[in-house]
């Protein structure tokens, strides 16, 4: 049985990285990438789809799962917006989510389902999240994710929440998600996986992880 990592969501595949390079297959599904030919990098393979076209590959064991489903239409930062939006937006947003925490759920692996502070958290049937973490609470892990974004996460299955490692060498975390000029790469750029944080969730959450630590497999 080949060990499995799924990314719903997942256009630039930063949160596999960790998993990839341990020799865990990741598959990072996204409605960006090409829907006539799967595209493989190393241990990443990057596929078209969201959590509801996405089929569970055979002769598979996942050992992790998240969810990054689109937050445009719920980030507290569009909230001037909403109104214009209306209910269409938020339905799709909800469903989105959802659909992305069913999929993972169904894995049987530790997972999270992400999204920035917005109004996910104030809806009861979705309930607030598990844990808050902001991308330079772990830039020990990666200097260059020392910028403060205040992110949910919904957890499941025994995903255990990573300690802190903080860069506290680096200086005050700076506020580039906020600052983020207008263009067409601008959505990919806000919600690109910080690399740090996914490097200390794979520490705390992938079994074989110490081990292979110890001889020198991971740095």
């Amino acid at each position: 049985m080949i060990e499995a990592a799924l990314f719903l969501y997942d256009y630039s595949g930063n949160a596999a990285m960790p998993w990839a390079e341990a020799g865990v297959e990741c598959w990072c599904v996204d409605i960006q990438h090409s829907i006539r030919r799967e595209r493989l990098d190393g241990n990443i393979r990057y596929v078209w789809g969201d959590a509801r076209s996405f089929r569970r590959p055979s002769g598979r064991r996942f050992v992790f799962a998240a969810s990054f489903s689109p937050c445009t239409h719920v980030a507290g930062s569009g909230a001037r917006d909403f109104v214009i939006k209306g209910g269409f937006a938020l339905r799709d947003a909800l469903e989105l989510f959802e659909a992305g925490r069913q999929v993972c759920s169904w894995t049987g692996a530790p997972y999270i389902c992400e999204n920035p502070v917005g109004v996910l958290s104030s809806i009861p049937h979705i309930g607030k999240p598990d844990h808050y973490f902001h991308p330079s609470d772990y830039a020990g892990w990666c200097e260059d994710d020392n910028y403060t974004k205040k992110t949910c996460l919904w957890t499941g299955n025994g995903f255990v929440m990573p300690p802190p490692k903080p860069a506290p060498w680096l200086g005050p975390p700076d506020d580039r998600i906020h600052k983020a000029a207008p263009g067409d790469d601008r959505a990919n750029f806000r919600s690109a996986s910080p690399l740090g944080f996914f490097r200390a969730a794979f520490h705390s959450n992938y079994p074989h992880s110490a081990a292979q630590e110890a001889i020198g497999g991971i740095t």
